[in-house]
């Protein structure tokens, strides 16, 4: 399990510029999400060994800047709560301003560590300039520039410092496959969780999770068992209004990082909207199992091409991965949840195979032969072996003369070969190309 680092700070102080910076720094583990606007949100960035997941909160202030009220009240109040450490990141250029002593004044009452980033000290000047943000009273601040990574060694070397020691996982001898419920509010994932356990709760015990804040269920009827971890009710706040922008995907983050397979509920009355988006690719750039549940059916007018219709709108909004299994349920009236347990379990399945090295060398090499990668610069490219890699999700690596030349659209190719012979459906995959 990763801490997670929130960046705080009203607008235009250069959040998502130092966001960028930090999920960059190590490009093999950078993990970003993308919604329908493309806007970054959640990554993964890593120091001096420590790994740690990063929220970036700006992005969705509403109404004029001097509202603080609102938005970035609420933003600041649920990065607090749920993240491990915060970054509050204030702008040299405008000193400070009556919005930031309001996030100061949030900040100074809670118990977590906070780092003050005075942002766009590019020169000797304006290292004096900074001396101001003493006076919002967070003791000591870090010079950074956030366009050319200046201070930011510094900046981190005390984040890794200061966030607090995560708990080793305990190793159990036949761990349960966990399976998480996300999705934004209303969606009904509380509908659904009651709807499976509701009957025969002698069979439900609760565990406490790892993390401070998940519950597991363990499950343990109609012949599956596995953990169900629930986001819908985790430490909810009354505060905490449904049309939070990122108040889902905070949830969820920790949830979807500590399971196997994600069950993402929708609301088939409002689509497939961008937060919806956003948790699917928190959980694809995760490489967890995917299994997408469209509840509230029973509430959508229907003719025989609705579900056709439906589900193509959001396969298009996944591509290109788009072997997820679809369902169309209701928890209310316990339409098709049966079929949802046995599909994530099913997905659960998948992402454990594994293929003998001989079997998937017979099956591939025999596509690659007849179908080879395009010639570039006038250089042929042969593939003479490949294998899956021992790796807790779907690895495949090829080996080639000219690994370089190989691009994303033949990968592609390979991938799709791959899940036309072998059931990987819900299964996010990665196609590697090395020289042999």
């Amino acid at each position: 399990m990763n801490n997670i680092v929130a960046i705080v700070g009203r607008p235009n102080v250069g959040k998502s510029t130092f966001f960028n910076r930090l999920i960059q720094r190590r490009e093999a583990i950078v993990d970003s999400v993308a919604g329908v606007t493309r806007d970054r949100i959640y990554g993964k960035s890593e120091w001096n060994g420590k790994e740690f997941s990063v929220i970036d909160t700006g992005g969705y202030i509403k109404g004029s800047d001097d509202i603080f009220e609102g938005e970035i009240r609420k933003q600041v109040e649920l990065a607090i709560d749920e993240a491990d450490a915060i970054i509050f990141v204030v702008d040299v250029e405008e000193g400070v301003t009556g919005m930031d002593m309001e996030v100061a004044n949030l900040l100074r009452k809670i118990d977590k560590p906070v780092l003050v980033a005075v942002n766009k000290v590019d020169n000797a000047m304006r290292m004096g300039d900074a001396v101001e943000f003493y006076s919002l009273g967070l003791g000591e601040y870090y010079t950074i520039a956030g366009m050319n990574g200046s201070g930011t060694g510094e900046l981190l070397d005390k984040l890794v410092e200061v966030l607090p020691e995560m708990p080793e996982a305990v190793e159990e001898e036949n761990p349960l496959p966990r399976f998480c419920v996300v999705g934004r509010p209303n969606a009904g994932k509380s509908s659904f969780i009651n709807a499976l356990i509701g009957e025969d709760r002698f069979v439900v015990t609760d565990i406490a999770g790892t993390t401070r804040d998940a519950i597991d269920t363990k499950y343990n009827r109609f012949g599956f068992e596995f953990n169900l971890v629930d986001t819908a009710g985790i430490r909810r706040k009354a505060k905490v209004k449904e049309d939070l922008e990122f108040y889902s995907v905070m949830r969820s983050v920790r949830a979807i990082e500590h399971s196997d397979v994600c069950i993402l509920m929708i609301d088939a009355t409002r689509g497939f909207e961008g937060q919806d988006q956003n948790i699917f690719w928190l959980a694809e750039k995760n490489r967890k199992g995917i299994v997408i549940l469209v509840n509230k059916w029973d509430l959508v007018e229907k003719d025989t091409m609705t579900t056709k219709l439906y589900e193509a709108k959001i396969r298009e909004e996944i591509a290109p991965f788009t072997d997820v299994p679809i369902l169309f349920v209701s928890a209310l009236t316990k339409q098709r949840l049966l079929k949802a347990l046995e599909t994530a379990v099913q997905v659960y399945e998948n992402k454990k195979q594994r293929i003998s090295t001989s079997k998937f060398n017979e099956y591939m090499l025999n596509i690659i032969e007849h179908m080879p990668p395009p010639a570039l610069k006038g250089k042929y490219i042969k593939i003479k072996y490949c294998m899956q890699l021992p790796t807790q999700s779907p690895q495949f690596v090829f080996f080639a003369n000219l690994p370089q030349y190989v691009k994303e659209p033949y990968k592609r190719f390979l991938e799709n070969k791959i899940r036309d012979n072998w059931n990987f459906e819900g299964v996010p995959m990665d196609i590697y190309i090395r020289e042999k």
